[in-house]
């Protein structure tokens, strides 16, 4: 039963309006002016408010902002297209002209009535979507993930510069664009770069563009992905291997707000919001002179830790059925199902590679699988004997093989052995790009570790 809410100053009037409207089933209170019903009714109780224009002091349409959030239906008998335009721009939700037929007005109550009922279960759905996933395609109620979500509601609305920090395959882009989502440039662009793909002698122009002549094979002006980005958020993943002529442009455009095109003479005003990730160790590459600290600084305004997979075990059977999920729509499947198993097999796994890794075996089994059910033997989860050492690296948060020989947290003859192994046991059926994910590096970081250990790439 809705209730509804009667303004009308005339009697007769409003007690066949109330007749009418209870014989439709509705809860039906009356008032004689916009006064009368501020003082007497609680406006926020009612789920329509029916008013006429013309009233005693106040006009029916002032109504409109007394109750926010309920829907407000103006009658009039001076039925002319300027009032219903004028109440429709206070926020009316509809207008009907007197005498109304009165098929036609329960109709119009019913329709009024029935979008309201929409919106508040769609705002409802919202908020339980949001409190079970509160960044979107992230999934998790462990207490790290819990103040992670937390930090995001709290940073997105801000301008402020954001640093996220996590190893590789946490989920950092994921949480740029929650950034990014929830904050007023929403409506703008998202122009997502990875520092690390990028040739070092193409990266100031891919970032800060370039004028026509500004180097061999620049035939036209080019505007770069910083101003792409203008008006958005500009998402640099990788920040760590940003190279430093290209870190002391970022710096110059974080301070002054202007960008200048290799070749230009003069600086353009952009307006960006930055939000840069790594697995790096940014204070000990500062210490090393291969970061700037005054560009660190400009960066972690506000910092995102994001923690490893193997951190908050208790998020993975939930984190493993989205994905599995995901991954059987992508693919055209029938849902897919973990065997008590496989699940047991996917929590007592380390997860080097963190998310990634498990999205790309959830991916694997499914294409795999000869029925709904996804079996521990589907999965082809590597447990290899220095799995403790992920994690041993002073970069806190890399634990690739590579980084932790490079760090000394594990013996570089043991991890060595581990990462020809992998390689040479998986690069038949395995891409460059899927064996970089699986090992939790970069294709750049696999590609270099080949050259060291002579492990040849097998051609098709």
């Amino acid at each position: 039963m809705s209730r509804i809410l009667v303004i009308e100053d005339e009697p007769i009037i409003r007690t066949e309006l109330r007749r009418l409207l209870v014989r439709a089933g509705h809860d039906v209170s009356e008032a004689g002016s916009v006064h009368e019903a501020s003082s007497d009714y609680p406006l926020d109780s009612f789920d329509l408010v029916l008013s006429d224009l013309r009233l005693p002091g106040a006009p029916g349409t002032d109504i409109i902002s007394m109750c926010p959030g309920v829907p407000v239906l103006i009658m009039t008998s001076y039925a002319t297209v300027k009032s219903a335009v004028d109440a429709m721009k206070l926020g009316a939700v509809d207008y009907i002209a007197k005498p109304f037929d009165h098929d036609e007005l329960l109709m119009q109550v019913e329709r009024v009535l029935r979008e309201g009922l929409l919106t508040r279960q769609n705002a409802a759905l919202k908020r339980e979507v949001e409190q079970a996933h509160p960044v979107s395609g992230m999934v998790g109620n462990s207490a790290a993930m819990r103040e992670v979500f937390e930090r995001v509601r709290k940073v997105a609305p801000s301008p402020a510069t954001v640093l996220v920090l996590g190893e590789s395959g946490t989920g950092k882009e994921l949480v740029a664009r929650a950034l990014h989502a929830q904050s007023p440039r929403a409506d703008g662009p998202l122009v997502a770069v990875n520092c690390a793909a990028i040739p070092e002698g193409l990266l100031e122009s891919e970032l800060f563009g370039h004028e026509k002549g500004a180097f061999t094979g620049a035939q036209a002006a080019h505007p770069g992905l910083v101003e792409a980005a203008h008006g958005g958020t500009l998402f640099l993943d990788e920040i760590g291997e940003l190279p430093a002529p290209a870190q002391a442009r970022l710096l110059r455009m974080l301070q002054d707000g202007e960008v200048r095109r290799v070749g230009a003479t003069r600086p353009r005003k952009v307006d960006v919001r930055i939000v840069a990730a790594t697995h790096r160790d940014l204070p000990r590459r500062v210490q090393e002179g291969s970061f700037r600290q005054d560009l660190y600084f400009r960066l972690r305004v506000v910092e995102i830790r994001l923690p490893p997979l193997r951190e908050r075990t208790e998020d993975v059977p939930a984190l493993a059925r989205h994905l599995l999920e995901k991954a059987s729509r992508k693919l055209g499947r029938p849902t897919a199902s973990l065997s008590p198993e496989a699940m047991e097999a996917l929590t007592s796994h380390p997860w080097p590679g963190n998310v990634r890794e498990l999205e790309n075996a959830l991916e694997r089994a499914v294409i795999l699988a000869d029925g709904p059910v996804v079996t521990a033997g589907l999965l082809a989860l590597e447990l290899p004997d220095t799995a403790d050492s992920f994690g041993a690296s002073t970069e806190s948060a890399d634990t690739s093989p590579a980084a932790a020989e490079e760090a000394g947290g594990a013996s570089p003859d043991s991890m060595e052995e581990y990462f020809r192994r992998f390689v040479m046991e998986h690069q038949e059926h395995m891409g460059e790009t899927e064996l970089a994910k699986r090992l939790g590096i970069s294709r750049k970081a696999l590609w270099e570790k080949r050259q060291k250990l002579g492990i040849p790439r097998t051609r098709a």
